[in-house]
């Protein structure tokens, strides 16, 4: 898992999510401004951005990444039986993910493609979705991209080999909570805290 933002009371999104607020009542302007602010983020569109280790984990987001395993609230705020097949994501025809991307749902969807990314919509066990994301990876790594619930159901298998989480200073105080602290981890991963100057604090686990 790379560059998951969570708020300083530890939720990766806020309450109430729409399809005009995908992340709920949190604003990612405030959630996210550590990324945004780099010189690597993707949708910069003017020169300058800030370096450091913001900028080194914003560029190295899509490093060896053969596929990704997200929530079906990360792909859109539709619930229950897929109501609407035009729709297909908050990302436009580009999205920014450039491989097979699977998502997480107990209902039946077909897989379509945008660009080079091809969402495959899928149900069962963790262990058996990311042997499935493993064998479309050919080789590379598998990056789980949220939300937190997705996060905590692997971490709750024992899947996870190496989470980079950043809390941001700002507070939500409800949600979807990836932790109530860092330290309920620490039994099973080694931990390093990291302070930025843009004010955000990165978490870096890697499996004992």
């Amino acid at each position: 898992m790379q560059n998951f933002t969570v708020s300083s009371d530890g939720f990766g999104a806020g309450a109430d999510q729409t399809l005009e607020r995908p992340f709920g009542h949190a604003d990612p302007g405030e959630l996210f401004a550590w990324a945004f602010a780099t010189a690597s983020w993707p949708g910069r569109t003017d020169p300058g951005g800030s370096r450091g280790i913001d900028d080194h984990l914003t560029r190295d987001f899509t490093h060896n990444i053969g596929a990704e395993i997200m929530g079906r609230n990360k792909f859109g705020p539709q619930r229950g039986p897929w109501p609407d097949l035009e729709w297909r994501g908050w990302w436009g025809d580009e999205p920014p993910f450039h491989t097979p991307v699977f998502v997480l749902t107990h209902h039946d969807r077909p897989s379509f493609t945008l660009g080079d990314t091809t969402f495959h919509f899928v149900g069962g066990e963790p262990a058996a979705i990311l042997d499935r994301a493993r064998q479309a990876a050919g080789g590379k790594d598998v990056r789980l991209g949220g939300g937190a619930s997705v996060v905590r159901q692997f971490l709750d298998a024992d899947l996870v080999d190496t989470l980079h989480v950043a809390v941001a200073p700002v507070t939500l105080g409800s949600g979807t909570r990836l932790w109530e602290s860092p330290d309920e981890l620490r039994d099973r991963f080694h931990l390093d805290v990291v302070p930025s100057p843009s004010g955000v604090v990165h978490h870096l686990f890697w499996r004992r």
